[in-house]
């Protein structure tokens, strides 16, 4: 199905929790994200993802990119720590018990653009379940539609509290993961 923009109104725009409307510019950061990552990082046969709102042509999302980054064994994301420590990302430990199988990784606010970089196994459930939420979205613009809604309504219901909007969201996700993937 075509992709057609969403609608972000201004109710939606927070100073806790923002949603804008999507950006051009997106797919061009992650791209200058993703080189600088496999530059640095030297992992054998790491890849590199675009996931989230952000991914998504057309979906409005907080200004903020998710990417996944695949490799063979968690001991290799520990081991890049460091590493990824040197291109400004901050090691989150404190959210591996949230989600066991992967490593968090967050570019701080004053880096442009922000990041959430998820270190997971490379074709393993995380991965598979990340890509297949993200593409069913770029394929189905219904599908689009009624996500970009539900993110509006709960931007406003959950302004103060990004951790409750997430979790709001995640029984959508979950119906489209358990129907499409």
């Amino acid at each position: 199905m075509p992709k057609t923009p969403t609608s972000c109104p201004a109710d939606a725009r927070m100073s806790e929790l923002q949603l804008v409307e999507y950006q051009d510019t997106w797919p061009l950061q992650f791209l200058q994200v993703a080189e600088q990552l496999l530059s640095a990082v030297s992992v054998p046969r790491a890849l590199v993802e675009h996931i989230g709102s952000t991914a998504v042509p057309g979906l409005c999302s907080k200004p903020v990119l998710d990417i996944l980054l695949g490799v063979e064994s968690l001991n290799d994301a520990e081991a890049s720590i460091p590493t990824l420590a040197t291109i400004g990302f901050v090691y989150r430990p404190e959210y591996e018990a949230q989600i066991p199988g992967r490593r968090y990784f967050v570019r701080l606010a004053g880096a442009a653009p922000r990041v959430h970089l998820h270190t997971v196994i490379r074709g393993g459930d995380l991965w598979r379940q990340h890509l297949c939420f993200r593409d069913r979205l770029r394929q189905d613009g219904e599908l689009l539609h009624s996500y970009a809604g539900l993110k509006r309504s709960l931007a406003v219901a959950h302004a103060a509290d990004k951790a409750a909007y997430t979790e709001a969201k995640a029984p959508f996700i979950q119906q489209v993961l358990a129907s499409s993937c």
